[in-house]
């Protein structure tokens, strides 16, 4: 398993296992937790943080979905 920069226009991260893309992660207008963190500080970037996790809680725990990288990689 590894990372890159996408190649899809509007996403941040390319997940890629064997030399295939499994999931297009982070759409690039949007800010993650470590943008959170850089620009508003650690206090919204953990509250942020905690949103995201609600409102991606069903999906974010199935491995290999997108959400599960997102949460691992974006939001961790």
């Amino acid at each position: 398993m590894s990372v890159k920069s996408s190649t899809k226009k509007n996403k941040k991260i390319d997940v890629v296992k064997a030399g295939k893309v499994v999931a297009s992660i982070g759409h690039n207008q949007y800010k993650d937790f470590h943008v959170y963190k850089r620009e508003d500080g650690i206090k919204k970037a953990n509250e942020r943080k905690r949103l995201y996790k609600i409102r991606h809680q069903k999906t974010r725990v199935k491995k290999g979905t997108p959400s599960f990288y997102s949460d691992k990689l974006l939001w961790s």
